[in-house]
């Protein structure tokens, strides 16, 4: 066809809008004769056996197609138009003719129509021509527009989602330069000193350099701070809150104050052209940070490492760049505002259980430690059975909050004994100090007696017998009282012995018995226990210092932490805890307390803990109340209460196996 063109050339007149195409001796040749003033003429060539039909490209500007309705062109042009949506087709019938085939044509006109008529439907054709390239132009917008406002608002739930604030900065220098195309970019925060706590007004401000990325070349990052000041430009969007759109960073327009550091240029090779310099703004209008965003290019993929490829691929910043640019910015600052703010929180919660942690142990001084010696134990082990890819524990896992959970849940486990009387908090012995020393000044009583008696014997004898005689019975006497003193001074020493807790069960306490049922006479002479109910009852106590109405009052301390941590407004990602908290003493076989759970309703992470904080509670420096035990001797008497059903056999064992317990320091 183009050679049969080149051969027959049409005649191509130059038009004011669109073209007109016409076959060879068609019924429209007469109509174009008067439209060749306004539009470019085009007569096609009529095909033939030896010619087949091709027709030339068309034109973005617009085609009116004149067809013969009761000829042979009309199929061919139809499948033009039908293809192509910059060309109408106008059917030429007949005088008389039915104008078979219409139904296809935008118009139809008779071969003898008035060359008005066949103006103004040419150009009704050629505005519906335009009208429709606008309307596809746009939804083209609208769906690009949808697609940004898709990719937006995916970063937006991305970057909202992120706590973790260097986490956070990185995506967000990462996401605008992906949207906007830019080979490189840094990310600057706005800093405030803080003010000394004697000088009134706010501090000095500051911008510091936290970011860099660059898809061609990598660059050396380092921290450092940016004076607030309107000759960088930076400083002067982060003060000014303007953006900056260079073209070509090297040529500032005159009257800026700002100017372009080509320092990292010069030491890298590094060719800077296109700049975008963005301020971060939060939702009250104050600027966070600033976005700066280097070389737009063509193709997101390309690397500029030489000047012939950024003469090549970087192009200026468009508008829709910009804008997109600006509404990220914004989201940016938002979550970096809501993810320090998250920071800060925690920052303040984690103040507030050091503060906790403070308060239990100045009621109880000689546990000083254990709360973060325990908290580290569990994370320890928690670490340990996530990692396992055997046994019972092979499927389970804690994620990030979860291992939160945990050290937070072991940090206040004992938060509960600011509740306990201090006194049954602290008690050291069986019997309380008060008591003691009364039944040691009792012990000191039946002493003086003793002496007292001795001595009126020793006078009486004197008196009722001669002096061989008399010397004979004091010996008696004598020997008497150092008897009597050493069984006296015995049964305190066995009165002592039984006043000191056992780690474990101990149930000999037949001498204790057995000076119980002794007695004496009081100075007013009445008949006394050399050892009162109250005091047998708390001296025969098997295990510990505690008998069964204090040990009540600790065991409460589980109680009181549930209930305290119960008021604390956790999120979901940790509000597990009072529940981990208030099983840590729970024993598998149902014996621990305070609600007697079994192996399946005790929260692994408690069955954890417990492990811990009695292996601390056994080893750790002395207690007024017990003598730390070796480690080894602990390990052994928690592998006691493993064959007792009341600890975890697989957590004890990786307990063992991964040597957490040395993840302490004892004190």
């Amino acid at each position: 066809m183009a050679d049969s063109l080149a051969a027959n050339p049409a005649p191509i007149v130059m038009r004011r809008f669109g073209e007109i195409w016409y076959f060879e001796r068609s019924l429209a040749a007469r109509l174009t004769r008067s439209l060749s003033r306004r539009y470019s003429i085009r007569a096609l060539p009529r095909p033939t056996r030896g010619h087949p039909a091709v027709l030339p490209n068309s034109s973005e500007a617009g085609i009116v197609c004149l067809a013969d309705l009761p000829g042979h062109d009309l199929p061919l042009l139809r499948r033009l138009t039908r293809r192509d949506p910059h060309i109408r087709l106008i059917g030429i019938a007949r005088n008389g003719s039915d104008g078979g085939g219409a139904e296809d044509c935008f118009a139809t006109l008779p071969s003898t129509a008035a060359s008005k008529l066949v103006h103004k439907t040419v150009a009704a054709a050629f505005d519906n021509i335009e009208l429709a390239q606008r309307e596809r132009t746009a939804r083209a917008e609208l769906k690009r527009t949808e697609r940004e406002m898709e990719e937006l608002n995916r970063i937006g739930v991305a970057l909202s989602e992120t706590r973790d604030v260097d986490a956070l900065l990185d995506m967000i220098l990462t996401k605008a330069r992906q949207i906007t195309r830019a080979d490189g970019g840094s990310l600057y925060l706005v800093e405030e000193t803080r003010p000394d706590a004697l000088t009134a007004g706010p501090g000095e401000r500051h911008l510091r350099f936290k970011r860099t990325q660059n898809d061609s070349l990598q660059f050396p990052f380092e921290e450092f701070v940016l004076p607030m000041r309107e000759d960088s430009l930076a400083g002067y969007s982060a003060m000014r809150g303007e953006v900056i759109n260079l073209a070509d960073a090297y040529h500032v327009p005159r009257g800026r104050p700002y100017r372009f550091n080509k320092k990292y240029d010069q030491e890298t090779g590094y060719r800077t052209r296109s700049l975008l310099t963005l301020p971060m703004k939060n939702g009250r209008g104050e600027i966070l940070g600033v976005l700066q965003l280097i070389n737009c290019k063509t193709h997101p993929s390309a690397r500029l490492t030489t000047a012939e490829s950024v003469t090549r691929e970087v192009g200026p910043f468009s508008e829709r760049a910009v804008r997109l640019a600006l509404s990220l910015a914004s989201q940016a600052a938002v979550a970096y505002e809501n993810s320090r703010l998250y920071h800060d929180i925690e920052k303040l919660f984690e103040g507030f259980v050091q503060a906790s942690i403070t308060a239990i142990e100045q009621r109880d001084p000689t546990t000083s430690g254990h709360s973060q010696r325990v908290s580290r134990m569990t994370v320890g082990l928690a670490e340990t059975v996530d990692r396992v890819e055997t046994g019972s524990y092979a499927g389970t896992r804690f994620s990030p909050e979860q291992m939160k959970e945990i050290r937070y849940a072991a940090l206040l486990h004992d938060f509960g004994k600011v509740g306990v009387r201090e006194e049954v908090l602290v008690k050291a012995k069986k019997l309380y100090p008060q008591q003691m020393d009364v039944l040691a000044s009792r012990f000191d009583y039946l002493y003086k007696d003793l002496e007292a008696s001795l001595e009126r014997e020793k006078f009486k004898a004197l008196l009722d017998f001669e002096r061989k005689d008399a010397l004979s019975r004091v010996a008696i006497l004598e020997e008497k009282y150092r008897l009597r003193r050493a069984e006296l001074e015995e049964a305190f020493r066995a009165i002592l012995q039984a006043n000191e807790p056992t780690v474990l069960p101990s149930g000999q306490f037949e001498r204790l018995f057995e000076i119980a049922r002794q007695t004496y006479r009081d100075p007013r002479g009445l008949e006394r226990p050399v050892l009162t109910p109250d005091e047998v009852r708390f001296l025969s106590i098997p295990k510990g210092s505690l008998d069964p109405e204090e040990r009540v009052q600790i065991e409460s301390h589980v109680i009181h932490s549930f209930n305290f941590l119960l008021q604390i407004p956790w999120t979901k990602e940790i509000r597990e805890i009072p529940r981990i908290a208030r099983a840590h003493h729970e024993k598998l076989n149902g014996t621990g307390y305070p609600y007697r759970l079994k192996s399946d309703e005790i929260p692994v992470q408690a069955k954890i803990m417990t492990i811990c904080d009695m292996f601390d509670a056994l080893s750790a420096s002395d207690r007024p109340y017990k003598r730390a035990v070796p480690s080894e001797r602990a390990l052994d008497i928690l592998e006691l209460s493993v064959k007792q059903n009341e600890l975890d056999p697989e957590l004890y064992r990786l307990f063992l196996e991964a040597k957490v317990f040395n993840r302490t320091d004892k004190r």
